[in-house]
């Protein structure tokens, strides 16, 4: 009986022994397939961070070279509201004038304009919800909100972009510009948006009489020539022993016939005539002839023997 009880016990310490077993291989055996699992999930996700690093750096990469190329790409020498603009402006200089490429520019002044380009006239046309801008290939002038600006140089074409002077530009989105001669750097600040439309800005009695005494004595003048008998009427205007008004000088005694005539209110100026009004109104000055108070179209003129002859436009020439 012992003997039978120990056989019994001895069985089932064997079982038991043999149960275990199975329990630790088959635990063994998950945990080996586990970690066989976290292995390739660490190789995986090593190879994961491998892509995400190497995409990391290529990122990096092209992230350093398109910061460079935009800073490569910027005009440091312009700034609007303190930013440097894009080297597209194309910023040159022409005889001490600052010169940029229009629509670029336009588009740093207010980047809600649209732009049209039309080939056959050569003429590209800005507008905005303030500013309605033209400017012709080879004018003497942009038009702004019906307003007509002085180029001297003539609105241009180079490689393919239309320019314009940065000042004329600048007046006509009616912003302030300013030159730091220490640095170097043309500095723009942003205004309205626009300048003050023609019909607020022209006084039109000026208007009328200045475009009409441009016609009656140089309608067949080039628009320069125009524009030079018109400087001379606001010289005389702006200077103090003249009247102060244009048809107070118009009026003076011995100085324009026809006015004097009585002829001069029922002509009809030709529309280069009234252009050339509006350019010296809204500031247009002929360089060549700052300060003339006289002009004549003979040899034998008062202004021929008492004034000094500072220019010759046309068949005109001008005394200072």
């Amino acid at each position: 009986m012992t003997r039978k009880l120990f056989s019994l016990t001895l069985s089932a310490f064997a079982l038991l022994l043999l149960m275990g077993a199975g329990v630790e291989e088959d635990s063994t055996q998950q945990l080996q397939t586990e970690k066989g699992t976290r292995g390739a999930q660490l190789v995986q996700t090593s190879e994961t961070h491998d892509q995400e690093a190497d995409q990391a750096h290529m990122v990096t990469a092209v992230a350093g070279s398109s910061v460079l190329t935009l800073v490569e790409d910027m005009d440091r020498t312009l700034t609007v509201d303190g930013k440097a603009v894009p080297s597209e402006v194309n910023k040159t200089q022409q005889g001490g004038t600052t010169y940029v490429a229009l629509v670029p520019m336009a588009k740093e002044l207010d980047p809600s304009v649209s732009v049209t380009w039309d080939g056959g006239s050569q003429t590209v046309t800005v507008s905005s919800s303030k500013l309605n801008l033209t400017a012709k290939v080879g004018q003497l002038y942009l038009v702004a909100n019906g307003r007509y600006l002085y180029i001297p140089e003539g609105v241009q074409l180079v490689d393919g972009r239309v320019t314009v002077p940065l000042s004329v530009l600048t007046e006509a989105f009616d912003a302030s510009l300013t030159w730091n001669a220490a640095t170097g750097v043309v500095a723009v600040t942003r205004g309205s948006g626009a300048l003050t439309p023609a019909d607020q800005y022209y006084n039109q009695d000026d208007l009328f009489w200045l475009c009409r005494i441009i016609y009656a004595e140089s309608g067949n003048q080039p628009l320069e020539g125009m524009m030079a008998v018109g400087n001379v009427v606001l010289n005389r205007v702006n200077d103090p022993i003249y009247p102060n008004t244009i048809v107070g000088v118009l009026s003076q005694k011995n100085q324009f016939t026809t006015y004097q005539s009585g002829k001069l209110a029922y002509r009809t100026p030709n529309e280069n005539s009234v252009i050339a009004a509006k350019l010296v109104l809204d500031g247009g000055v002929v360089e060549e002839t700052l300060g003339a108070t006289h002009f004549d179209s003979c040899s034998n003129s008062w202004a021929s023997r008492h004034k000094t002859c500072v220019a010759v436009i046309g068949g005109h020439r001008f005394y200072a």
